[in-house]
C-alpha cells in the first residue's frame, strides 16, 4: 500500500498541474492532499465499517488500492473544473471573492460528475452487500462505506485545498512552501489554457473516431471485442483455486504435487452422523456392514473411497468384531443370537465400556455422543473418505469443483435414501467450500446483473436523457463481458476472490462513461459530433490520468505472490483498460 501511495503521488503530482517541476502551475501540494484525502477516507470507512461490526477477511486488504484509485480519479475531475472555469481569466485579476465564485462554478460543473459515478459505485456496492456469501458481502459492504466517505471528503476537503493552493498561486506563492514567495514572472498571465492531452482529444482523437470510417472502424472493433467477451464468458469455468493461494516457492506446493501422484485415492475425510440412539440399535446390523453400501462408488458420484483399514472407522463394526471373541464374554457381556446386546440398556453400556478411552476400543472414543449421565447414546459417526478430485486445467493441477459439488450433492441423496437406517446427515470439511462453488456462479451474475441495472436507473436519474443513460449502461455491461471473457484468455476462473473483483468492476468501469456522458449532456449546441468532441476535450484528460492513476496504483501488485493481490491486479488493469477504452 505505501509503495502504490508513492506511486500515486509522484504520478498526480506530475499530471495534476501544469507544470512538472516544482515551480509556477505546479501542484504538488494538492498532490499530496489528495493522498491524504484517500487515507482519510479509508481510516474513516474502515472505522465506521468495524464500529457496526462487518466481518473484515483477508480478501478486504485490496480495498486500499480500489480506494486510491477512485479517490485520485475525483480529484483529476475537480482540478481540471478550476482551471476550465479560469480560462481567459488572469490570476492577479481574481480577488478571495472571485476565487470563491470561481470555485462555486467549479464545483457545480465536477460536482456533479463525481456525485453521479460516487452515487453509481455506493449503489453498485451496496446492492452486492446482501450477497449469500459472506465475504462478498462484508467487501461491498466496506466498500459502499468507504466510498461514501471519498465523495464527502473530495466535495469539502478537496475543494477547500484547491481554493487554498489557488490563493498560492495567485500570491506568487512557492508549491509545498508557501511561506516563501517566488520572483515575479514576466510572462503575462492570461488564464488558463488547454493542456497537451486536452489538445490531442479535440485535434487529433475526436476528428478521427467521429469520421464516418471512425465511427465504422469503432463500430466494428467494439463488436468483435463484445463477440470474443461472450465467447469466453460461456466458457470461463467455476473452479476451487484455494491452492493458488499457495506461494510459489513454498513446500507445501511440491507436497500436493506428490501426494496427487503417487497417492491419488486419499482425498477428504467424510463422516456420517447417525442420530437417535434407538434407531441405531435397531439398524445395528445394518450400520455394522455399512462398508458394503459405500463399496463400487469411487469412480462415479459420491467419488467415495474403497473402505480399507485406513480410511474407514467404524464403531458399529468395531463392536460387533469384538463381540465375537472371548474378551467380551470374560467381562460379562451377555448377547442374544444375533451376537448384540439383547436390549437397548445393555447396548449402551456395552458401547460405552468399548469405547472409552481405555478401552478396547479407545480409537472409537471421538466417533460417540452420550447423555450427560452415559444412559443414553445420542449420536454416532462413521469415517469413511473421498478419493482426490482434482483435475489439470492449463497445465495447472486444481481440485475440480464441478466434481466436489456432484460428490456432496450425490452423498446427500445416498444417505437421505437409506430409510432402513437411523436418520443420518453427512459432513465434510470441504462441505463449506463446495456450497459456495454451488451459488457462486448463480451470486455473480445475479449482483452483477442486479448492479448494472442499479446503476443504469442511478444515471438515468442523474443524466436525465434516455439514450444517454442507456449508452453508458450498456458500455458498462459490455465492459462486463469482455472483462470475463479476457479472465478466461488468461487462464483465471470464477472464485471468491475474482467474483469480488468483477462486482468491483461495475463500480469501476461505470467512472469513465459517465464523467464523458455527464459532460456530454452539459455541452450545448444542436450538432452532436461538436459536443462529443467539446466533451473530450474537456474532461477526456482528467478521466484518462484518472484511468491512468488507478492502474498505477495496483501495478505494484502485478509482482505479488499473493494469489489475492495478483488477481486484483490483473481484473483491475483489464477493467480500467476496457473501462477508458469505452468511456473514450
Amino acid at each position: 500500500v505505501q509503495i502504490s501511495y508513492v506511486i500515486a503521488f509522484f504520478f498526480v503530482g506530475a499530471t495534476l498541474g501544469s507544470k512538472l517541476s516544482c515551480g509556477k502551475g505546479s501542484r504538488w501540494a494538492m498532490s499530496l492532499a489528495a493522498i491524504f484525502l484517500v487515507a482519510l477516507s479509508t481510516v474513516a470507512g474502515f472505522g465506521v465499517a468495524s464500529l457496526f461490526g462487518l466481518l473484515y477477511g483477508p480478501v478486504h486488504s485490496v480495498l486500499p488500492f480500489v480506494l486510491l484509485g477512485i479517490g485520485v480519479d475525483d480529484c483529476f475531475v475537480i482540478a481540471n473544473a478550476f482551471d476550465r472555469e479560469r480560462e481567459g481569466v488572469a490570476r492577479a485579476s481574481e480577488d478571495d471573492a472571485s476565487l470563491i465564485k470561481r470555485g462555486a462554478r467549479a464545483l457545480s460543473r465536477a460536482g456533479a460528475s463525481i456525485t453521479v459515478t460516487s452515487l453509481t459505485d455506493l449503489v453498485a456496492f451496496a446492492i452486492s452487500s446482501s450477497s449469500a456469501l459472506p465475504a462478498l458481502a462484508s467487501f461491498c459492504a466496506f466498500a459502499s462505506i468507504n466510498i461514501l466517505f471519498l465523495w464527502m471528503l473530495a466535495a469539502t476537503f478537496f475543494v477547500a485545498c484547491m481554493f487554498i493552493d489557488e490563493k498560492r498561486q495567485r500570491d506568487n506563492r512557492r508549491d509545498c512552501l508557501c511561506c516563501f514567495t517566488r520572483k515575479v514572472d514576466e510572462v503575462e498571465d492570461t488564464g488558463s489554457k488547454e493542456g497537451f492531452l486536452s489538445r490531442y482529444f479535440r485535434r487529433y482523437h475526436a476528428p478521427a473516431i467521429l469520421s464516418r470510417p471512425g465511427k465504422m472502424f469503432t463500430l466494428i472493433f467494439f463488436s468483435v471485442l463484445f463477440g470474443l467477451g461472450v465467447y469466453g464468458t460461456i466458457k470461463l469455468p467455476v473452479e476451487d483455486s484455494a491452492r493458488n493461494f499457495i506461494p510459489v516457492d513454498s513446500y507445501i506446493k511440491d507436497f500436493s504435487e506428490a501426494a496427487d501422484e503417487y497417492f491419488p485415492s486419499s482425498g477428504e475425510a467424510l463422516y456420517i452422523t447417525f442420530t437417535n440412539g434407538e434407531e441405531i440399535y435397531k439398524s445395528r446390523e445394518g450400520l455394522a456392514t455399512l462398508d458394503t453400501r459405500l463399496r463400487g462408488l469411487s469412480e462415479e458420484p459420491p467419488y467415495i473411497a474403497e473402505p480399507n483399514d485406513y480410511n474407514y472407522q467404524n464403531v458399529m463394526a468395531g463392536l460387533k468384531d469384538y463381540l465375537a471373541t472371548d474378551d467380551a464374554a470374560a467381562i460379562g457381556v451377555v448377547t442374544g443370537e444375533d451376537g448384540w446386546p439383547t436390549n437397548y440398556d445393555d447396548f449402551v453400556a456395552t458401547l460405552r465400556s468399548y469405547a472409552q478411552f481405555m478401552g478396547p476400543g479407545a480409537k472409537y472414543a471421538q466417533d460417540i455422543a452420550l447423555s450427560s449421565d452415559g444412559s443414553d447414546l445420542e449420536a454416532l459417526r462413521v469415517k469413511a473418505e473421498y478419493v482426490r478430485l482434482t483435475k489439470t486445467y492449463r497445465g495447472e493441477v486444481l481440485d475440480d469443483a464441478s466434481r466436489q459439488i456432484d460428490a456432496m450433492d450425490a452423498t446427500r441423496s445416498m444417505i437421505s435414501s437409506w430409510t432402513d437406517l437411523a436418520p443420518a446427515f453427512p459432513y465434510s470439511a470441504t462441505f463449506i467450500a463446495i456450497e459456495g462453488f454451488k451459488i457462486i456462479n448463480t451470486e455473480l451474475y445475479r449482483n452483477v446483473g442486479l448492479a448494472i441495472a442499479a446503476v443504469g436507473i442511478i444515471v438515468l436519474i442523474t443524466v436525465a436523457n434516455i439514450v444517454t443513460a442507456l449508452l453508458i449502461t450498456v458500455n458498462v455491461a459490455f465492459c462486463i463481458i469482455e472483462i470475463l471473457g479476457a479472465m478466461f484468455a488468461l487462464g483465471l476462473v470464477i472464485d471468491s476472490v475474482s467474483v469480488i473483483n468483477i462486482v468491483l468492476a461495475v463500480g469501476l468501469s461505470i467512472d469513465y462513461s459517465a464523467h464523458i456522458g455527464h459532460c456530454f449532456m452539459v455541452k450545448g449546441g444542436t450538432d452532436n459530433d461538436a459536443r462529443a468532441t467539446e466533451s473530450l476535450a474537456d474532461i477526456g484528460a482528467s478521466v484518462l490520468n484518472g484511468a491512468m492513476s488507478t492502474f498505477l496504483a495496483v501495478a505494484v501488485l502485478l509482482f505479488s505472490k499473493s494469489y489475492v493481490f495478483r488477481t486484483l491486479a490483473i481484473q483491475f488493469a483489464l477493467t480500467v483498460s476496457l473501462g477508458v477504452l469505452h468511456g473514450l
